[in-house]
């Protein structure tokens, strides 16, 4: 399975997109500050997941939120 998702940062209220093959890892991975582009504005929590059969299909899905 696969996911497309959106992170929002209690911080600075703003959102983040993208896909992933294990939500609950990543959403770890960028409250530890590890991704550049989310680093400075975490806390981040989970508002919202989709999940797909294929990688292409969520990355599909994380393009048509941005």
């Amino acid at each position: 399975m696969f996911f497309a998702y959106i992170l929002k940062s209690l911080k600075d209220g703003k959102y983040y997109y993208g896909s992933t093959d294990n939500i609950i890892d990543r959403l770890i991975y960028h409250n530890k500050r590890k991704v550049k582009s989310t680093k400075s504005r975490t806390p981040l929590i989970l508002h919202y997941s989709e999940k797909f059969e294929t990688r292409a299909e969520a990355v599909k899905q994380e393009r048509f939120f941005k």
